[in-house]
C-alpha cells in the first residue's frame, strides 16, 4: 500500500473509532433523537452538494424502496439506538460490542444465501466470537443495563444488514448518492421529533464540539476519505479498518473519559476479533493444500465488518 494509502487508513481507523467517545459526551446534555438529527443534518449539508454535482441522486429513484431500507437499518435506527445505549453503557464497551458486526454479517449471509461454506473454521470463529461477546457482557455489564446491550446488538445487526442490501439490491447505484440520501432522509425523519426537544439553553462547548465533530468529521469527511481509501488501496484492504475502530474506542474511553480497563474488555475483544477473522474468511486454516482468502466487502462501515462481494466501481461506506 502506498504512503497515501497508509495515511488514509490511519485517519479512518481513528475517525471511525472516536464516535463512541463523542456520542457519550453529547448524550450527557442532548436527547438521542436530537443528537441523531444534528449529526445527520450536518453530514447531509456537506455531502448533498457533492452528490448533486456528481449526479448521484437521479439513479436512486428507481430503487427507492431499497434505498429507504438501507437508510433504516444502517443509519436511522442504529444511530438512535447507539446514542440511547451510551446513556447507560461506557463508550469503550459499546465500541467493543460493535466489533461483533463481522460475525453477524457472516451468519446473515449464510442464512439468506444458503452458503455451503459453513466449515469447521467458520463455526469455530462464530463460537469464539460468541464467547467473546459473553465475556464482554458478563464481566462488564450489570443486569439493569442489559437493555442497552440489546440495543447495541440491534445496531450490530443493522450494520451487518446494510452492506448486504447494497451488494444485492443496490450494486449499480453511486455510493455517494446513497450515503447522502440516507443522511437527508434520516434528518428529515428526525426533525419533527428533535426540534421540540431542543435544550432550553445552549449546550456546553464540549457538547457542541462533540456534535460538530460527529457530523462534519465522523460522518461527512469520513465518507469522503473512505471512498479515497477504496480507490487507493482497494476494498479488501480498506475494510480491515473495521478491526481497528473498536481498539481506538477502547483506548479513547479509558484515556479521555477514564472508563475502566478490565480483563473482560481485553479477553472479550480479543476473542471477538479472532472469531471474526475466522468466521469471515480473513484467516484460513490449511485444507487440502489450499488457504482461502478474504472476499472483498461492500461499503464497509462505520462499522464494522463486511462479508459480501464489493460491487464493481462502487465506493464504500462508513
Amino acid at each position: 500500500m502506498t504512503r497515501r494509502g497508509w495515511a488514509l487508513f490511519a485517519a479512518m481507523a481513528i475517525i471511525w473509532g472516536i464516535p463512541y467517545l463523542l456520542i457519550k459526551v453529547a448524550v450527557g446534555e442532548l436527547t438521542p433523537v436530537t443528537l441523531v438529527f444534528f449529526r445527520t443534518a450536518l453530514g447531509a449539508l456537506i455531502l448533498l452538494p457533492v452528490a448533486a454535482m456528481t449526479g448521484g441522486f437521479r439513479p436512486l429513484f428507481r430503487l427507492w424502496p431499497w434505498v429507504l431500507a438501507y437508510t433504516v437499518v444502517e443509519v436511522s435506527l442504529p444511530w438512535f439506538l447507539l446514542s440511547d445505549a451510551e446513556r447507560r453503557l461506557s463508550s469503550s464497551l459499546t465500541g467493543l460490542l460493535i466489533a461483533a458486526v463481522p460475525l453477524i454479517g457472516a451468519v446473515i449471509t449464510w442464512l439468506t444465501r444458503g452458503d455451503d461454506r459453513l466449515d469447521v473454521r467458520r463455526i469455530g470463529g462464530l463460537l469464539l466470537g460468541l464467547v467473546g461477546v459473553a465475556a464482554l457482557v458478563g464481566l462488564n455489564v450489570s443486569f439493569r443495563d442489559l437493555g442497552a446491550v440489546v440495543e447495541v446488538g440491534l445496531v450490530a445487526i443493522g450494520y451487518a444488514t446494510g452492506p448486504i442490501i447494497v451488494s444485492r439490491r443496490l450494486p449499480s447505484l453511486p455510493s455517494m448518492g446513497v450515503v447522502a440520501a440516507s443522511l437527508v432522509l434520516t434528518a428529515v425523519a428526525y426533525a419533527p421529533l428533535a426540534l421540540p426537544h431542543l435544550p432550553a439553553r445552549l449546550p456546553s462547548v464540549q457538547v457542541l464540539l462533540a456534535v460538530a465533530t460527529l457530523g462534519v468529521v465522523c460522518t461527512a469527511l469520513a465518507f469522503l476519505l473512505f471512498f479515497a481509501l477504496i480507490a487507493e488501496a482497494g476494498p479488501v484492504r480498506a475494510t480491515v479498518i473495521t478491526y481497528f475502530n473498536p481498539a481506538v474506542a477502547l483506548l479513547l474511553g479509558v484515556v479521555v473519559l477514564h472508563e475502566p480497563f478490565t480483563v473482560g474488555a481485553v479477553v472479550g475483544f480479543g476473542l471477538i476479533l479472532l472469531g471474526s477473522l475466522f468466521a469471515t474468511g480473513r484467516v484460513s486454516l490449511p485444507a487440502a493444500g489450499r488457504v482461502g482468502g478474504a472476499s472483498p466487502s461492500p461499503w464497509a462501515s462505520a462499522g464494522p465488518g463486511r462479508s459480501e462481494p464489493q460491487p464493481r466501481s462502487q465506493g464504500s461506506r462508513r
